[in-house]
């Protein structure tokens, strides 16, 4: 072998160490189906356009990496907040911290997207318990900054971009968490407000918005004062699903009907006619069917969207993607009868159209490992919002 030979020879496998190295440090090989295709069929996406959001959850109990091409944010879910003897003490991921890393290594490889840490109002780890959470931590001064100061040392030292807080919700206690219905409201702002402050213009803060904005009396909700709050938010995730069940007859996720409880547009309207610009909001998506609260009737109440074959086969009566003109969404039916209300390709470029249309940022979904092995939503997810 000639001397220039050698040479190449080395170069060759040089690079082919390079290549092979980045290869291992890359969590995600770009695509649903891990390739970049479905099927074999390369996936078409849109091409980004800046300002434009799609948002994923990421559980700590999930197990996917996520995939940056059809991302612009994650936010990670959960943190959850160590309340003892009627103080703030601090807060810990939920889960296992690997799982964290493992989304923190993609935002490694990828610095454009954009991750943050989700605070819940629940209590998963097996050494914590409900204590007081949100509303004890929140109302001092004193919890409020020892939070807000924790949440920058946390940002500072996984090098992510912010924090998003999904106390569900203030002055209401739906999981059985803390709630105090005179003050919640007041100090959920007062919380955000030091949280701006302490984070500086930073870091992101976000919050998961219900659909409906303070309620003048406890009795009837209280929510958070979408007003108050504004000031202090870069944007607002609503959580336009779970709205209703489909044992109740009626869709989670319709994007207009009247004449159901709520639905997409009165959400929407909601944080409009609080004075909230149009481009600081992000529309929810469910990435699963909901049929009822619980497992009463002896069937899921949730099932993910990429369970669908399984758990809703024709042979047991169930019928998939019925339409609903009115609500611009699709539904299941099981003999016939309303079953359960969700989101699919047809509803998302629906509602992509509306928002974009009306000035909205885009679309943040609940949860990525809903999604089928396809990435059938996310994808749609993305080319609705990017094109």
């Amino acid at each position: 072998m000639t001397m220039m030979n050698r040479l190449r020879s080395l170069l060759t496998l040089a690079l082919a160490s390079i290549i092979a190295f980045s290869c291992a440090e890359d969590p995600y090989n770009a695509g649903p189906g891990g390739d970049g295709t479905t099927d074999g069929i390369p996936v078409a996406r849109a091409e980004r356009k800046e300002g434009r959001i799609a948002l994923g959850y990421c559980t700590y109990y999930g197990s996917a990496t996520p995939d940056p091409a059809v991302l612009t944010h994650i936010n990670y879910a959960f943190a959850e907040l160590y309340v003892r003897d009627g103080k703030y003490v601090t807060f810990k991921l939920q889960g296992n911290e690997s799982r964290f890393q493992q989304i923190v290594n993609v935002k490694k490889q990828h610095p454009e997207l954009k991750v943050c840490l989700s605070f819940s109002h629940t209590v998963a780890n097996s050494d914590n318990y409900q204590a007081g959470g949100f509303s004890v931590m929140a109302s001092t001064e004193e919890g409020r900054k020892a939070f807000a100061e924790d949440c920058l040392a946390f940002v500072r030292k996984w090098g992510i971009d912010g924090i998003d807080i999904d106390w569900e919700f203030p002055g209401i206690s739906w999981s059985g968490h803390a709630c105090d219905p005179a003050h919640d409201v007041e100090n959920y702002t007062l919380l955000m407000k030091q949280l701006r402050a302490t984070l500086g213009s930073q870091y992101l803060l976000t919050y998961a918005g219900y659909v409906m904005n303070a309620q003048g009396s406890p009795d009837d909700g209280c929510f958070i004062d979408i007003a108050a709050v504004d000031p202090y938010v870069d944007f607002v995730n609503i959580m336009t699903y779970d709205i209703a069940a489909g044992s109740e007859g009626q869709h989670q996720s319709a994007w207009n009907r009247p004449d159901y409880y709520w639905d997409c547009v009165r959400a929407i309207d909601a944080y409009l006619n609080a004075g909230v610009s149009p481009s600081k909001l992000v529309l929810g998506i469910p990435f699963y069917a909901r049929h009822a609260w619980d497992n009463s009737d002896g069937y899921k109440g949730a099932v993910d969207y990429g369970k669908f074959a399984t758990e809703y086969p024709a042979s047991k009566g169930f019928k998939i993607d019925n339409w609903d003109e009115k609500g611009l969404v699709p539904y299941i039916t099981k003999d016939g009868k309303m079953w359960a209300g969700y989101d699919n390709p047809k509803s998302i470029g629906l509602k992509a159209e509306k928002i974009l249309a009306m000035g909205m940022k885009g679309f943040m979904y609940w949860d990525y490992d809903a999604d089928d092995a396809a990435g059938t939503l996310r994808n749609a997810v993305w080319n609705a919002i990017m094109k």
